[in-house]
């Protein structure tokens, strides 16, 4: 199983994955919506970025753990477009990660507008491996 992973498509997809989210939570597409639906603090706000250097290691660490686990899936399905590829990270996003995110945001003091962006970010970010790993194939 672990033999169907293809470590430099794996580490690429990761790597985009990680720029879409540092443009995603950026000031340019949802980051100012994101602080502003939290209603975080400055000090809290300076407490995030303080802590971020772990945070986007760990983050980038869970991307790779990601990655290699749609490999071995687009592997085992036969998955060897562009195209599926997309339609299989999509599905994963809209029918996996969105509707944990939401039970979790449920549980949380997150408002539901802050499970919107994470979730279209997660959808998106998965719709993105899946097109990296499937058209390396």
């Amino acid at each position: 199983m672990l033999g169907s992973i293809r470590w430099l498509p794996v580490l690429v997809a990761a790597a985009a994955a990680f720029a879409l989210g540092a443009v995603w939570y950026s000031p340019l597409l949802f980051g100012k919506a994101w602080l502003r639906v939290h209603a975080y603090s400055d000090e809290k706000i300076a407490q995030m970025r303080a802590s971020a250097p772990r945070a986007y290691a760990v983050t980038f660490l869970c991307y790779i753990v990601m990655a290699a686990a749609m490999s071995i899936l687009l592997f085992r399905v036969g998955v060897v477009s562009g195209l599926t590829g997309i339609k299989l990270g999509a599905l994963l996003g809209i029918g996996i990660a969105a509707p944990l995110g939401l039970t979790a945001n449920l549980y949380s003091d997150a408002p539901l507008a802050a499970w919107g962006i994470d979730a279209a970010h997660q959808i998106a970010l998965l719709t993105l491996m899946g097109l990296i790993l499937a058209a390396w194939r």
